[in-house]
């Protein structure tokens, strides 16, 4: 019995150590620390815009030159990809369908669309036979016309594509009736006019007084869901290079047309060069490149 009290109290000291041990170990290791994944800052809202995206635009509107409402417009959606998708689909459609033509940009003097098809008298009226449209603005032509018989109006199409010769026939006589400069002022010279592109439609009486029809108040207020735009805005001669005229649309796809109502308050003018400047930009740096 004496002999198991001696073998207890000698290995007490020992079994007391490794409680202390023990003690002090769990005491001082380091427990870690749950990983929260905390963001290092605020959750971004929208995409900052890359630099050289940046610089395009940047350039595109100085060499577009832009009115300053415009410019704020677009550089303010800069922080977004939806302009610059926009832009990217757009310059893939159809060229001639964004093409800017002017006086200053013309057309070559051989320059005929392939796709043409005469226009028949449907949902809308023609003053003459003889009329052709490139197929896409024929086909939106009469969707957009069965669009405005429904409320009971009637399109009248009176002028539509033009050949080179024939808007030098055209230009020619104006210049007899009118003068060179009153010509010049609502007829474009051959290679520079809109009609050539096979996209134009002039309608009803075209004179001033169109605006006032129920024709040109229904176009003025629905042609751009359909894809068509007014080429030439009152007030806006200086910036298009013609008068007024509320009866000339061009056919551009709806695509363009909500670009031109979203970004450019409804100026083709402004659309179409913006689009040219920045297409040559951008050739301009892959060149580098």
């Amino acid at each position: 019995m004496l002999t198991q009290i001696t073998g207890i109290k000698k290995i007490i000291p020992f079994f007391i150590t490794c409680i202390f041990l023990l003690f002090f170990f769990s005491c001082t290791r380091k427990i870690p620390v749950k990983d929260f994944n905390i963001p290092e800052t605020a959750e971004i809202i929208t995409t900052p815009v890359k630099p050289e995206f940046y610089s395009l635009i940047e350039n595109t509107v100085k060499n577009a030159c832009l009115p300053q409402s415009i410019q704020e417009g677009i550089f303010g959606v800069l922080n977004n990809d939806d302009l610059k998708n926009t832009i990217e689909n757009i310059l893939k459609e159809d060229t001639y369908l964004w093409i800017l033509v002017d006086k200053e940009h013309p057309l070559s003097e051989n320059y005929e669309p392939d796709d043409l098809v005469e226009l028949k008298n449907a949902s809308f009226t023609v003053n003459r036979t003889g009329m052709y449209l490139r197929n896409s603005a024929a086909v939106s032509l009469e969707e957009m016309a069965a669009a405005a018989d429904a409320y009971g109006i009637t399109l009248l199409a009176s002028s539509a594509y033009r050949s080179y010769d024939y808007q030098a026939q055209v230009y020619n006589r104006n210049v007899t009736q009118m003068g060179q400069e009153a010509a010049d002022r609502e007829s474009a010279r051959p290679g520079h006019s809109q009609h050539q592109l096979g996209l134009v439609v002039d309608f009803g009486s075209i004179t001033d007084a169109f605006a006032e029809t129920a024709q040109g108040i229904w176009l003025a207020a629905n042609a751009s869901r359909f894809g068509w735009s007014l080429s030439y805005p009152d007030g806006y001669e200086e910036i298009t290079g013609y008068r007024w005229e509320s009866w000339h649309y061009r056919y551009t796809g709806i695509k363009i047309a909500e670009f031109i109502d979203t970004y450019f308050d409804g100026i083709q003018q402004y659309a179409l060069k913006f689009l040219r400047v920045y297409d040559n930009e951008k050739r301009l740096i892959k060149t580098i490149e």
